[in-house]
């Protein structure tokens, strides 16, 4: 095996995030007894959470403010107030207990345990992730899930790497991989760590960027035959 180690992103990775999101933001909606229109609502929220974690990894803003802001900034745009505070431990509640995987996940992770050692590197709150991913069929298969708001840094600071690494009591970074979907904070942090990096894009999404990932992939299976 060229690596020993493989380190995940979560969300959009292994994660269907984005079917997550839609059923948490309908349902704490609806437990504020706002009318809810998914092309309506979600639109705005995802323009207002996207521009909001990007802030997070330029250190623009912590992510304790970051779990209320996004719904202030969301009640301000809707004719619809509600106190985010609330509304924000509704959601993450809500988020928590939607977990759900690509179908090519429980396959490919099942078949990397067997000869490499896994670990999750995910930008997200604890409250979500640590049990979004652990209740998950492959929860087990990680030795270990290193959550940005948790160790106070996120991707892509190579800081977070560090953690990871120290975590598994491994430094040689050669026999390391970084599988993620964004370039801005999955490639480029392990770019920055000085890892190699596999950019997994199904969407065949144009990279008219500066940053080069080691590998790039449209289907999840295609780490196999990388690793």
């Amino acid at each position: 095996m060229k690596y020993e180690i493989i380190l995940f992103d979560a969300d959009e990775t292994l994660f269907d995030f984005r079917k997550s999101e839609r059923e948490a933001l309908k349902e704490t909606m609806l437990e504020f007894n706002i009318k809810y229109d998914e092309e309506y609502h979600l639109k705005i929220y995802k323009e207002i959470n996207n521009a909001i974690w990007k802030e997070l990894e330029e250190g623009a803003i912590t992510q304790q403010k970051l779990k209320f802001e996004r719904f202030k900034r969301l009640s301000n745009r809707l004719e619809d107030k509600f106190n985010e505070i609330e509304f924000s431990k509704s959601f993450i509640k809500n988020l928590a207990e939607a977990s759900f995987l690509f179908e090519d996940s429980v396959t490919l992770i099942r078949s990397l345990q067997e000869n490499c050692r896994l670990a999750i590197i995910t930008n997200g709150l604890k409250d979500v992730q640590n049990y979004r991913i652990k209740k998950s069929v492959i929860g087990k298969y990680f030795e270990d899930i290193v959550i940005s708001e948790e160790v106070k840094v996120a991707k892509p600071d190579s800081k977070i790497f560090e953690q990871a690494l120290n975590n598994l009591k491994h430094t040689d970074k050669s026999k390391v991989l970084m599988v993620g979907d964004s370039l801005t904070s999955d490639i480029q942090g392990g770019i920055n760590f000085g890892i190699d990096t596999c950019w997994f894009n199904p969407r065949k999404t144009v990279n008219t960027t500066k940053i080069k990932p080691t590998f790039e992939i449209a289907n999840l299976m295609e780490v196999k035959d990388i690793v």
